[in-house]
């Protein structure tokens, strides 16, 4: 194996992205099972999402699932990726994760992200505006001041208070800078645009202020990884949730994933075929030699200490031998 994917930690994010003709709960219950299965496989980490109001994901609570998900496995670390902390009142997040770590001990991550609703109408059912977004750094430092009782309110946050639990910032545009003066780690994306993230890790790196949290940079780059036996049956994992992409870029609803002989069936027109093959490609997917060797090549030009895989697919068993496979890569 090269020694620099046997020196990278390995973790999965899983949206729990619903499929046609399935219901949300098996969709919730899909994402605990994988949890299970992925422990097995020797997995870093095991994160779960949020969103609002999207018909394509069910994972709209992302501390309950992480709770369900840890309650379900035993070493596994579990985390969000993320908590959209404009979102939510500051102190109640570090309650809740503050209950979490107490509950599972030396496994709970907290990854912070800065969007805000998709819509219009999720964001006025939030009470949030597009501008809330501006004040992540405010929040994440008050957030991170409840876990070290520092808060200038003279309200002390229970359980958190005194608690460590790892904060991860998903820097996406700004969130490079906010990571890097907070000195947290930081999770970048997508592997689609390699300049774009590259020069987000030398600007957080190049910014980086040593912290509590982290005395030095911690880079996690993510993105969609597939591995199969063939390179076009590892494309065809990706069939679903690039004709997903698309319909959301020309519908303004994310669906849930169809499955890939009925996108292949469909007539798209130009404008949709343009998403659908723009969402195919850039990936890291292929044989589990081709993967190896672009992992090799990401790894070496990015310096990142841990990936992300964040792949959703229709066919729930084709997806978990895409990660069987790659843990293969990452054991040989």
């Amino acid at each position: 194996m090269s020694s620099v994917i046997a020196a990278t930690r390995f973790s999965v994010l899983d949206r729990s992205r619903t499929r046609e003709g399935r219901t949300n709960a098996q969709a919730l219950r899909d994402t605990v099972r994988m949890a299970r299965e992925l422990e097995q496989l020797g997995y870093h980490r095991f994160w779960v999402s949020e969103h609002h109001g999207v018909p394509g994901v069910a994972g709209s609570a992302p501390t309950v699932l992480a709770a369900a998900v840890a309650a379900a496995t035993e070493r596994i670390r579990v985390g969000t990726g993320g908590v959209m902390l404009p979102n939510h009142q500051p102190l109640v997040v570090a309650e809740q994760f503050g209950v979490l770590e107490s509950l599972f001990p030396g496994r709970i991550d907290m990854g912070l992200g800065r969007s805000v609703g998709f819509t219009d109408g999720v964001r006025r059912a939030l009470g949030r505006d597009k501008d809330v977004a501006d004040d992540f750094a405010a929040q994440l430092d008050e957030l991170l001041g409840w876990f070290r009782g520092t808060s200038p309110t003279g309200v002390h946050a229970r359980p958190a208070e005194g608690l460590t639990v790892p904060p991860f910032v998903l820097a996406m545009g700004e969130g490079a800078t906010i990571a890097a003066r907070a000195g947290l780690p930081m999770v970048i994306g997508d592997l689609r645009d390699r300049d774009r993230m590259r020069r987000g890790i030398d600007h957080y790196r190049t910014g980086f202020r040593p912290s509590p949290w982290a005395r030095e940079p911690y880079v996690v780059i993510s993105g969609t990884i597939a591995v199969s036996g063939t390179p076009e049956e590892a494309r065809r994992l990706l069939i679903p949730e690039a004709w997903s992409m698309a319909y959301s870029r020309t519908h303004g609803t994310f669906p849930p994933l169809p499955p890939a002989e009925r996108v292949e069936a469909l007539t798209m027109t130009g404008k949709e075929r343009g998403f659908y093959e723009s969402g195919l490609t850039g990936h890291i997917a292929g044989t589990e030699e081709q993967v190896a060797h672009e992992l090799e090549t990401v790894l070496k030009e990015t310096g990142a200490q841990e990936v992300l895989v964040t792949t959703s697919g229709y066919d729930r068993e084709a997806l978990l031998d895409s990660y069987r496979r790659l843990a293969r890569v990452i054991a040989d």
